[in-house]
Formats: structure tokens, sequence, C-alpha cells
């Protein structure tokens, strides 16, 4: 999985999750070769890395043995962590949604991971108990309909999905679409405290933890919700509902695009072809968790904006990990944390190989890109629940 040794980083994946499906152990050995996968070797899979044309390399017992005791020596940052069984993987997201609207949906498919959608429905009638991993679709779970109101108002689209979010939301017995999006982010809340993992990106990260944060406050203004918001509610906000984000202003204005000072993208002073950002280096030994997490051929990542691009470090709880961060921009753009007995990992941005993504623009098509460095972090996210539990040692 290292830089010149893979030409089809994402498929690797792809076919790891195939062999777990398959009941075969896989050894994820961390920082090897840019966290390389061990598996056991049979005619069939070396015939699926031909057909998916992923780089692979048949090595002798001796030669496992080897590589084994490098990595086990106090002296490197290594490990290796045994992956069990192929998660179970749900993607929120509504109806009619394409592929190419989401990253996550996108690179599944493209590394041919199986994975069911599900939606508010399937969430309120407690279906994610079935699933081992959750990723949120570019959702708006505040009830402002992603504060597109401001350049949308008047577009079709926009007024097709206010309707039909209206609809869901009193067939679901909900007078108010926030109220039905505060249930649904509750009982993923519910979820990730059980045992579960969650993934999230660009606004589902942030409206996610706003969405907690203001519970049984109206923060809606009357064109999205019909009556005013509560006259002085960012003085009622409780962040100790919230997973990740602390302190933040909700930003009251129904046009502009933002939902609060979380997001760093209104005041970011970078151009695109200096927007990177780097993935810090954790020990492998000791804490495994984040270095699965920040496995990559690469530790300089392609910056790209979303809807909410990166966060505000003053902003973040003490207890998240901040996994990349743009030290330049003085913002975090990768994050993970542990609520109850489940994870959390947020990333900022809408897709890893499209800078700035616009409402209507094409799709990104991934066979152009089989080696991002960004992709495989959405990737890392995937697998990381298919880990052998292991007491973190810090």
């Amino acid at each position: 999985m290292d830089a010149e040794g893979q030409r089809e980083h994402l498929k690797a994946y792809g076919i790891t999750y195939w062999s777990l499906s398959q009941n075969q152990k896989v050894k994820w050995l961390l920082n090897y070769r840019g966290g390389s996968f061990l598996l056991p070797d049979s005619e069939s899979l070396r015939r699926e890395c031909k057909i998916r044309g992923i780089s692979f390399e048949i090595i002798s017992d001796s030669k496992t043995e080897q590589i084994l005791a490098e990595i086990e020596s106090p002296s490197q940052n290594m490990e290796a962590v045994i992956l069990e069984k192929a998660p179970k993987v749900a993607v929120y997201t509504p109806d009619g949604s394409a592929p190419w609207d989401d990253a996550v949906t996108m690179v599944l498919e493209y590394a041919e991971i199986p994975y069911t959608k599900i939606y508010d429905k399937e969430v309120l009638a407690d279906e994610l108990i079935l699933y081992d991993w959750l990723h949120l679709h570019h959702e708006d779970f505040t009830g402002q309909y992603g504060k597109f109101y401001g350049t949308y108002r008047a577009t079709p689209w926009y007024i097709e999905e206010k309707q039909n979010a209206e609809a869901l939301a009193t067939e679901l017995g909900f007078e108010k679409v926030s109220e039905e999006k505060l249930a649904v982010a509750s009982k993923i809340s519910d979820y990730v405290i059980g045992g579960g993992f969650m993934f999230a990106m660009c606004s589902a990260t942030d409206s996610f933890d706003i969405a907690l944060a203001a519970a049984g406050v109206d923060i809606c203004e009357p064109m999205f919700d019909g009556d005013a918001s509560d006259a002085d509610y960012q003085s009622l906000i409780n962040f100790e509902r919230t997973f990740a984000f602390t302190d933040f202003t909700l930003e009251r204005s129904p046009v502009q695009y933002e939902f609060s000072s979380i997001d760093t993208t209104p005041v970011r002073a970078i151009n695109a072809d200096t927007d990177y950002f780097s993935l810090k280096n954790f020990s492998a030994k000791w804490d495994p968790v984040p270095t699965m997490l920040c496995q990559n051929h690469t530790a300089l990542v392609k910056g790209f904006m979303g809807q909410t691009t990166a966060y505000n470090p003053s902003e973040i709880k003490a207890n998240v990990l901040i996994l990349g961060e743009n030290k330049t921009n003085g913002e975090a753009r990768y994050i993970h944390g542990i609520k109850g007995k489940g994870f959390f990992t947020f990333y900022g941005g809408h897709d890893p190989e499209d800078y700035q993504h616009r409402v209507g623009d094409p799709k990104t098509e991934l066979e152009l890109h089989p080696t991002s460095p960004g992709y495989r972090l959405i990737l890392n996210n995937i697998l990381f629940p298919a880990a052998k539990k292991k007491q973190q040692k810090t």
C-alpha cells in the first residue's frame, strides 16, 4: 500500500473487505509500506486481485515471519492489527440520491464494498442496531434545509426537497422538520453511545452537533419552520450534548450559507494550489486506533472544500483527537473521538478529488483517482470496526 507498490489503493480496501467476507482473517500492517494488508494466499484471491487491477506480492512463510518480527520490534513505529469480520455498512441518505452525490457512497461503489441505504424511517424504527458502521450523508440535521435559502430558494430542486422533508416529518408524526431531524440525530447519538461506529463528512458533521446542542430550542427562522426562532437562542445552547464541538456561535441569518463559527470556510485565506493538510503521526503500538485512521501512502493530503470545509480548533472539545490539520490556515480537517462505548470520525469537505464542489457539478470519476490519499481516509474508517478489539494504552 505504499506509493510505488500499489496502483489501485482504493480497490485494495475492497479486496480486503472481500477476504473478510470469506471468513478469512487479515492483518493490517500499520505503518508498514503505507499500511499494507497481509492476506491468506489462495487462487481465488489472486484471481480477484487481477480482475480488479490490484497490485499484490506473494511472500513465503519465512518472509512473513521476518516482516512480522520487524513490525514487532520496539524500535519500529509499526503494529500488526488483526481484522476479524466484514462490518455491515449503512449509509444514511435520502431516497433517490445518486451514489455520486456523496464521496462515501462513491468510494464504496468503486471499491466494491456492499452497503445498505437507510434514512429517517429506518433510524426511527431502531434499525441502526443491524449495522456496525454508519455514514451520514451531507445532511442538515438542524431543519434549515442546508442553509441554501439565500441562493436557491426559488429553484425547483430546493422547493421539492423542502416539500419532501415536510411531508416525511408529517408522516412520521412531527410538526416540524427540525423536530423530526432532532429525533433522528438523537437515535444516531444513542447508536454511537451504545457501541456503534459513525463517520460523517461536510455539513453532516457540524449540523449533527448543532442539532443535539439545540434540543428543545427553536433556532429556525420563519421561512424554515413557519414561526419565529427563540429570541435569545444562543444562550440556551447546551454544549454537553455534542460529540465534538463546544462554545460555538450559531449563524442567525437565514441568507448566510453557514451554520456556525465551527466551520472555517468563510475565513479561509488559502488557494487551491497550496491547500494541503497533514496527517498526524501516532504511536502504532500505543495508539493503534488513530494510527489505523491515518494510514496512507503520504502524510500530506490535498485539501478540498465543502459547505463545512474544516473546523475551528478552539471549538473542538479537549477529548477529541485532531488527526489531520492545516497548520498554516489554523484549522482541523479530520477529527476522531469516543462517545460512550462507540466511536465517531468527522471529515471536513465534500469530495477529496473535487476541490470546490458546487451544486450541479459533474460527478467525480474515481477511475481517474485510484490512488487518492483523501479517499483512503474514508476507507480506513470503514475497515476500522473490523479490527480485533484491544485495550487502548493511552
